[in-house]
């Protein structure tokens, strides 16, 4: 599921693979990050040709901001996600067309080419296996079929993570440790990520770009620098440099402030490509 605080997937203890996780992280990640994201994933699903009698998958759904948006026009929306407090989230919203369920991503329980449209916002690209999870897309879209796999065009991610590795790269080059998420680095490249795409399934991928600002709401300074903690680079700062990059946070916020709302700009590639007839 998308995440613009996703720390290193590479750790191996990263609690952002653990599914319980997401589980206490319902409410906070349906109050502040589906706002953002959701405008991604009507981006997404405008490249898609679906309506009231497409099938339509949804990969990493999170709290449903594509699997909704897809359920509106109409079509038949299977949402799917690892995390069970995240598929009862979508569930809760009561629409006859979505059917949620608890599912591993990079091993789809579903019959092949059982989907006209397939498609993941900021999900694949996080999975530990993403190459398994693209190839996974793949195997359950028809022929004829297509699909559009949304992921950020830096891989330091996006909003406040982005925000802040700039910082510390600026301070710390040093010090900045490894890419937030494995796939995210290969992908966040319009080439690989086309070349990805091909390599799992699917032909003819277009690649296109999206920007939207993240709002953050700088009013309360003490729940900014709660944000820290979701942030990679942050465990391998001492005291020292964690405070020189908290004044420098709070110098762009100065700076950059709307009112109460700093914008983040934030860039996304979206792959949209389709399953080739055999």
């Amino acid at each position: 599921m998308p995440n613009e605080f996703m720390p290193s997937e590479q750790a191996p203890c990263a609690p952002f693979n653990d599914p319980a996780h997401w589980d206490k992280m319902v409410a906070t990640y349906e109050a502040q990050s589906q706002p953002f994201t959701m405008h991604f994933a009507a981006a997404a699903l405008a490249t898609l040709e679906i309506g009231p009698s497409s099938r339509v998958l949804d990969v990493a759904t999170g709290t449903g901001a594509a699997a909704l948006a897809a359920a509106r026009s109409g079509a038949q929306v299977t949402a799917i996600d690892f995390s069970a407090g995240m598929v009862q989230r979508v569930r809760a919203h009561g629409l006859p067309n979505i059917d949620a369920r608890q599912m591993d991503g990079q091993s789809l329980d579903l019959p092949d080419a059982s989907f006209d449209a397939v498609l993941s916002v900021f999900g694949v690209m996080l999975f530990a296996d993403w190459r398994a999870g693209l190839r996974e897309m793949a195997r359950v879209t028809r022929p004829g079929g297509s699909a559009a796999i949304a992921v950020w065009k830096s891989a330091d991610g996006a909003a406040v993570h982005l925000l802040m590795s700039r910082i510390i790269r600026t301070l710390y080059p040093d010090r900045i440790g490894p890419p937030p998420a494995a796939g995210l680095a290969e992908l966040a490249d319009p080439d690989r990520l086309a070349a990805a795409v091909t390599a799992a399934g699917f032909s003819r991928p277009t690649i296109t770009e999206v920007s939207h600002d993240f709002r953050l709401d700088v009013a309360d300074f003490d729940g900014v620098g709660r944000l820290f903690e979701f942030m990679s680079h942050w465990p391998a700062l001492d005291e020292e440099q964690r405070a020189a990059v908290s004044r420098a946070f709070m110098t762009v916020i100065e700076r950059g402030r709307i009112g109460d709302i700093l914008p983040i700009a934030s860039t996304a590639l979206i792959a949209t490509a389709s399953r080739p007839h055999r």
